[in-house]
């Protein structure tokens, strides 16, 4: 796509540049090296070979053949043969046993610099603008001699200037020097994207931070950093609010003082996280958004309060992505409801949502355990669902609330401290149902009514089921109204299936009155 010079842009570049690293020559001279095309520093530096980008460990001969090699490894750990030894010689050493390769210099490329990466990219935009037609009070001009390279030189000088979003994904990139060296440039970034790079910690982060002074979002997925290397690196953004780490070899997290405290967003998915190690992040006060999928987690706990009360760790978490992990306990959903701020919550595919092998019941079951919740798995929960999951979850227990000392009386009701730790919310959804009482004539009015106590919250389809099991009439013959407490005399239609009894004023000490038609 063409672009002017003025305008702020997107770019995506492929490029390298580099520090220096003193290699390892063996028995060649730096000119014999060069001749190769083999660069002086080229051990530590990325390159590229048949589509895969590796770190070059050795530079030297490999007995018993003749002439330089370059021992890699490779990214993608399966590319390679074995570990960096070769005839039981050990000449580098890998993460993976089969991550390692000897190359010949003359495959691989050390790739370009940053400035002549862009300028390749831009190159036919740059033309354009050169070759343009401009017209002035009705005269065309063109630019000509030194006015095409002043030209020129403003629209590089604006190419740099204008730069917010900055994508170097999948290039050759070694060191977060070389990155600085290229940012430092571009005083308007805001989003950098640095994915499937291999980059080493600075040996001084706090002197690179001028060069991502107004940086906003960060991606760094699958760039196989650790959580330490994350805190080593973090001084140099000091304004960030996104960070994305996915795919990454994080374990354990450690707590972060004194940086990025200012991130809202923070995705750490498909990183083998220790669970425990989970609370030492939960003092950023401003984290909005937490990405947790794939983690193999299996356990979240807050033991600062005990079941039932808020926790004061993720203050302003709204949004949990718990998603494609191990969590098979319902105590786990039980201290998510722990978070004060929590409204989003993606926890699909985990053994706690195939309770019972019934998938719609176990959606029931978290609904009514975490209260403040809007959204699951990017669904939104309506009132009317949220009021139908609590019925049927204080139904599906009231038996063992019973036998475990609760009741409806508050002053009488003590449930036992296990019950109250494996259903927190139970007692507190118990007494806020209004009850209603339901009561049944049969046609043969002399005799005495059925009577039976709802919760307001019923929805007036299953308050119709009920009484087709009690009456062994079909839903469409019955008519339901109601007799207020307040309103002596006065007799009120139901007439809506699809609310719930508390939509039509109904309180407590009502009645609702039922007849049929034969």
């Amino acid at each position: 796509m063409g672009c002017q010079p003025t305008s702020r842009h997107t770019y995506t570049i492929r490029s390298h540049t580099h520090t220096t690293v003193n290699p390892s020559l063996l028995n060649f001279t730096l000119q014999t090296l060069l001749s190769k095309g083999v660069p002086a520093d080229a051990v530590g530096r990325r390159v590229q070979c048949d589509g895969e980008r590796a770190t070059v460990r050795y530079v030297g001969e490999v007995p018993p053949t003749q002439g330089p090699w370059l021992g890699v490894e490779w990214d993608e750990p399966g590319r390679g043969k074995h570990d960096g030894s070769h005839g039981g010689v050990q000449y580098f050493t890998c993460r993976h046993p089969t991550s390692g390769s000897f190359v010949r210099p003359q495959k691989v490329s050390f790739g370009v610099d940053y400035l002549t990466a862009v300028m390749k990219r831009y190159q036919g935009d740059l033309e354009e603008v050169m070759n343009e037609e401009i017209t002035i009070s009705r005269k065309t001009i063109e630019w000509k001699g030194v006015g095409k390279v002043l030209q020129k030189q403003r629209w590089e000088k604006r190419l740099y200037l204008n730069v917010i979003h900055l994508d170097l994904t999948g290039n050759l990139l070694s060191s977060w020097v070389t990155v600085a060296a290229i940012t430092e440039q571009l005083e308007e970034l805001k989003h950098l994207l640095l994915c499937y790079n291999r980059l080493s910690p600075p040996p001084e982060p706090l002197s690179l931070t001028h060069a991502f002074t107004n940086l906003c979002i960060l991606s760094l997925k699958s760039c196989a950093l650790t959580w330490p290397q994350v805190l080593q690196c973090a001084p140099m953004w000091p304004h960030l609010e996104e960070l994305y780490l996915d795919s990454n070899n994080i374990s354990d997290l450690h707590r972060p003082d004194n940086v990025l405290q200012s991130l809202t967003i923070l995705h750490l998915s498909n990183n083998p996280l220790d669970s425990e190690s989970l609370v030492q992040i939960a003092e950023l006060s401003r984290l909005e958004e937490l990405n947790l999928a794939s983690t193999g987690l299996s356990t979240i706990q807050f033991s600062d309060v005990p079941p039932g009360s808020k926790t004061a760790m993720f203050p302003s978490l709204r949004n949990l992505s718990i998603a494609d992990n191990k969590v098979s306990e319902w105590w786990v959903i039980n201290e998510l409801d722990k978070l004060k701020s929590l409204v989003r919550l993606s926890c699909q595919r985990n053994p706690v949502m195939e309770w019972g092998n019934n998938p719609a019941t176990a959606i029931q079951f978290l609904i009514a355990r975490v209260a403040q919740l809007k959204f699951l798995c990017s669904c939104e929960i309506q009132p009317e669902e949220r009021r139908g999951a609590e019925l049927d979850y204080c139904k599906m227990f009231a038996a063992e609330w019973l036998e475990n000392g609760g009741q409806r009386d508050l002053e009488k009701s003590h449930p036992s401290a296990e019950f109250t730790t494996q259903h927190p919310r139970y007692e507190t959804l118990i007494q806020s149902d209004s009850v209603l009482l339901l009561r049944v004539w049969e046609k043969n009015e002399d005799r005495q009514p059925v009577e039976k106590k709802l919760p307001g919250s019923m929805i007036v389809q299953k308050v119709k089921g009920l009484l087709y099991r009690l009456l062994k009439l079909p839903a469409s013959e019955l008519r339901l109204s109601y007799v207020s407490s307040k309103m002596e005399g006065k007799e009120i239609v139901i007439n809506n299936d699809l609310k719930p009894l508390d939509f039509f004023s109904i309180e407590d000490g009502d009645q609702v009155l039922v007849r049929w038609t034969c």
